[in-house]
């Protein structure tokens, strides 16, 4: 967190106030999602076990046991992105099921032993959704540790729970390794040309505390530093791949010519591992945009490739001019993931080792949400009223009030937020299994503090 975070919050005092946060956010709980019961069809017929499918990349239960003679798996989609399941090693896969489908799949005959299984959509393994079949002589059912947990979240008292929820809450903000955005200052050559060199790379990353994974990164950190220009720099970005596999860098949503692009094999060959490519144009703003992979991005991305590219400063309608927005306090970049193994995120941390946020009452706040992930994610920020003044980089017309703003993958939208009333306001995706879980908060939520 930066040193003008600190200084305007009492942390003693924000402990206590951030607990207010575990009922600031609606939960969605799913009392059935943690066990798998069997069902016998009697006669020897092979067991229906059922299986369920969440937009949090994740399986219930994980691990599912099954006879050798097969069985049924009854596959439900809890969530809006279809999803399926395929065992890589048996050379099954299952039909995708729709958001909020089901189907009844049937597998087997096959040997006794252990075989991983996983959805086969794009990112959804590598952000975690994989599990254990368990091929037995015996009758199918879900694994003990699964059931168990189930009948203790189904028994747990509304005391038990909130004690729970309470305790993952206290740790916000838990302490990790990395941090990631932050600006990144320039070489200045001898013309004026503005250089930035990215190295290409993977880290261990700590998503949240005792979570760490082989991020995929541009300087090592998620996200990449941001790079802030003006319209007019020449700017020269030196791209150096120390990854295993051959890599490129686009500029979404950045003005540049076609041979800067960064779309190999079309407007340049890819870069090999060990080797470098120069990306040479002039700034053209205002423009709020992002630089990642275009080489095999469906996980280089997801995986931690990504960083804001931001031109100029977005100008102020004068329409909130008018109403007191005379100028931007504090700015923040939000780069939403949700797949890869950095996974449900803001900026590359995942809750409760997320960043809060600080502003006094009549401060303003610019927000620019930039989504990397593979779905869409509703933003929202309780009480402090917002206005949505640019989309993907250009100034509106009319500023748009909002307290929810939808960001579909690729957009950026840029927002001004005032504070307003004092305390600690929650602010998450309000998706809600990815902002809660039986268990308390988690993924992506973070909390602005206004103070007076």
């Amino acid at each position: 967190m930066r040193n003008d975070d600190r200084s305007i919050v009492s942390w003693f005092a924000f402990a206590a106030a951030i607990a207010a946060l575990v009922v600031a956010i609606v939960g969605v709980r799913d009392d059935g999602g943690e066990s798998a019961a069997p069902s016998g069809n009697g006669g020897g017929a092979p067991p229906t076990i059922t299986v369920t499918m969440f937009d949090n990349f994740s399986f219930s239960p994980t691990t599912v046991t099954v006879p050798t003679v097969g069985a049924v798996i009854h596959l439900v989609n809890d969530g809006l992105l279809p999803h399926n399941m395929e065992i890589t090693a048996l050379g099954l896969t299952s039909p995708v099921v729709q958001g909020s489908q089901e189907l009844d799949w049937e597998i087997g005959p096959f040997a006794a032993g252990s075989y991983e299984f996983v959805c086969p959509q794009p990112g959804h393994a590598a952000a975690g959704m994989k599990g254990t079949l368990v091929v037995t002589e015996s009758t199918g059912t879900a694994s003990t540790d699964a059931t168990e947990h189930a009948a203790a979240t189904d028994e747990m008292t509304a005391s038990q729970m909130d004690a729970l929820m309470l305790g993952v809450a206290q740790q916000f903000p838990a302490v990790t390794e990395g941090h990631g955005g932050d600006v990144m200052e320039p070489t200045v050559l001898p013309d004026g040309t503005k250089e930035y060199v990215i190295v290409a790379k993977i880290v261990k990353w700590e998503v949240e505390p005792g979570k760490f994974v082989d991020a995929w990164t541009y300087n090592g950190v998620v996200p990449a530093p941001e790079i802030h220009v003006l319209t007019g720099d020449k700017v020269r970005l030196v791209l150096k791949n120390e990854l295993p596999d051959s890599t490129s860098l686009h500029l979404h949503g950045v003005k540049v010519p076609n041979i800067m692009d960064g779309v190999d094999p079309y407007t340049e060959a890819p870069t090999k591992p060990g080797g470098e490519h120069i990306y040479e144009f002039v700034a053209q703003g205002p423009a709020v945009g992002i630089y990642h992979s275009h080489h095999n991005a469906q996980e280089q991305i997801p995986d931690g490739m990504f960083g804001a590219f931001t031109i100029d400063e977005m100008p102020i309608p004068q329409k909130l001019i008018d109403k007191g927005y005379t100028k931007v306090d504090k700015k923040v970049n939000m780069v939403l993931n949700d797949a890869g193994v950095i996974g449900l995120s803001l900026n590359g941390k995942s809750f409760p080792a997320t960043e809060p946020y600080t502003l006094r009452v009549g401060q303003v706040m610019l927000v620019n949400y930039l989504n990397e992930g593979l779905q869409g994610h509703p933003m929202h920020l309780h009480q402090p009223s917002g206005w949505v003044i640019a989309k993907d980089g250009v100034p509106m017309d009319e500023p748009t009030p909002t307290d929810t703003v939808f960001i579909a993958p690729g957009e950026r939208y840029t927002v001004l937020y005032m504070g307003q009333e004092p305390g600690v306001w929650a602010w998450h995706c309000h998706i809600l299994n990815h902002a809660e879980t039986p268990e308390g908060m988690r993924y992506m939520v973070t909390a602005l503090i206004v103070e007076r």
